[in-house]
């Protein structure tokens, strides 16, 4: 009964490192967008008529 209770508590344990490390990385990628994205319309501003 024990080494069913510590098989699943490690899957658990497992999960929550892969969703962390997932996490990580979709915010790493998505910053650098954003940092890509504001870097060319910083660029472009001169063209903009208000």
């Amino acid at each position: 009964m024990e080494e069913k209770v510590y098989k699943s508590l490690s899957s658990s344990g497992v999960m929550g490192i892969v969703v962390g490390v997932l996490t990580i990385a979709t915010g790493v990628v998505l910053g650098v967008l954003m940092i890509v994205s504001g870097s060319k319309l910083l660029a472009e501003r001169k063209d903009v008529l208000i």
